[in-house]
């Protein structure tokens, strides 16, 4: 094997691995985010974590999960501004990452 084919294995793996951390993150991120807000709109935890794991998986980035939160709180009749959802995410992705 060259040194080419050798180096873009490399890089493939390194792809993989970056791809797989991001998930991780992504995943953990989610349930940190269910955690805190299950208790605040009076759902269980555990069913809400799922909730928005599978809110997570209808699109690319964090929009959807957004949305998601978003529609709950409207739903539930609990009044909470944009920005502090989206404080919330922030804390939970800063969490996530500093568990791996």
């Amino acid at each position: 094997m060259n040194k080419f084919d050798e180096r873009e294995k490399s890089f493939e793996k390194k792809f993989v691995h970056d791809q797989e951390l991001q998930f991780k993150v992504a995943a953990r991120s989610n349930k940190y985010l269910a955690e805190s807000l299950s208790f605040l709109l009076k759902k269980n935890e555990k069913d809400y974590i799922q909730e928005i794991i599978k809110a997570d998986m209808e699109e690319s980035g964090r929009e959807d999960v957004f949305r998601k939160i978003k529609k709950d709180f409207e739903l539930a009749s609990v009044s909470i501004e944009e920005s502090e959802i989206r404080n919330q995410m922030e804390k939970a992705l800063s969490r996530a990452k500093d568990d791996f």
